[in-house]
């Protein structure tokens, strides 16, 4: 998403990935070097963010960062800029978003929809650039997930006339959800990233139950060894309690009834993050009505983690700013030169 446009502009890089997960940015280099691009131009350099990535933030001869991750290290990569040569940054962070679930839909197909919504992981593979698809076929041969991405629906909101119908769906669906080892066909979810997520998902689950919301399914580690965590789904959830505010990143998903058109567009708006959002309808007047009043980058209409490189990828609010992917990724790692220069004896003066 990020390395694609700047090679096309010209520029030279180094690529800092995430200490969990260092090995695919390497492979990715050694692709790259195969591909032909010179030594040089696409760098990876891996290490923990308070000191490879602070090197970074903080290099007075870097020209430009982009960052993809929490709200909270985004900050810090914005202070790190500001406070050395004032290096212009683009930022994709944290995301709450809402799944809008109106009550003239097929509540079998959304409820299949609305799990992978929470529960995906593997966005980011259909986005690939060409010359590097070899990734993809490699890494798809994975088939579970286990909802650590940014634009999970994790709000999921249902109209009130099909909610009682919805849950039972939903609860159809998520027995059927097999927990293990991710290479295996037949799981749907693997294990999270590593003991500190795993840790800090079970807490956001604990604070779910000590708030008052109902556990619907899931709730606790699953019994096997790793870190495996059972689908969990929440009822009776307020948009105040923790669960329905903080980016949990792992496969929690909160449920939560709604009225009217006007209702569930304040609700969805109700969170300081503004990244994706999702909207099931059969009716075009409120498809445009609902993503026209979202404040949110990427709005997918009876459809969900619809990426496409031509399609512009990017938040509002504390989801951060900048596009990935489309013309507009181009514009990042450009920067506009006026030249003027006076011309004598032209016979067009």
């Amino acid at each position: 998403m990020k390395v694609g446009p700047a090679l096309a502009a010209g520029c030279t890089m180094v690529v800092k990935p995430a200490e969990q997960t260092p090995l695919s940015a390497l492979y990715y280099a050694h692709l790259s070097k195969l591909a032909g691009i010179p030594d040089g131009v696409l760098n990876v350099v891996t290490g923990y963010g308070h000191t490879a990535g602070a090197a970074i933030s903080s290099h007075m001869d870097i020209d430009k960062v982009c960052f993809t991750g929490s709200t909270e290290v985004g900050r810090l990569v914005m202070q790190a800029a500001a406070a050395s040569n004032l290096k212009p940054v683009s930022l994709e962070l944290g995301g709450k978003s809402p799944f809008i679930i109106f009550d003239d839909v097929d509540v079998d197909k959304i409820a299949d929809l609305a799990l992978q919504g929470t529960l995906y992981n593997k966005a980011s593979l259909h986005i690939l650039w060409p010359f590097l698809k070899i990734i993809s076929s490699l890494l798809t041969q994975s088939k579970a997930v286990n909802g650590e991405v940014c634009v999970a629906g994790s709000r999921v909101f249902v109209q009130e006339g099909i909610y009682d119908k919805f849950l039972v769906k939903l609860v159809e669906k998520v027995k059927t959800w097999v927990v293990g080892d991710p290479f295996d066909p037949n799981v749907h979810q693997g294990p999270q990233v590593d003991k500190n997520q795993y840790e800090r998902i079970l807490s956001f689950i604990e604070h779910g139950k000590r708030e008052g919301a109902t556990l619907l399914a899931g709730g606790k580690p699953s019994d096997r060894k790793g870190y495996y965590i059972e689908p969990t789904i929440f009822t009776d959830v307020a948009d105040d309690m923790t669960i329905a505010r903080e980016e949990i990143f792992g496969p929690v998903m909160s449920v939560m009834k709604f009225k009217t058109v006007e209702e569930v567009i304040k609700r969805a708006n109700a969170t300081k993050y503004g990244l994706a959002a999702g909207i099931m309808t059969n009716d075009l007047n409120i498809a445009n009505t609902v993503s026209r009043s979202i404040r949110a980058g990427v709005i997918w209409i009876n459809c969900y983690f619809a990426f496409d490189k031509d399609l512009p990828y990017g938040g509002y609010k504390m989801s951060g700013f900048g596009r990935d992917m489309g013309m507009e990724s181009l514009d990042k790692y450009l920067q506009v030169k006026s030249v003027a220069m006076p011309i004598h004896d032209s016979p067009w003066l």
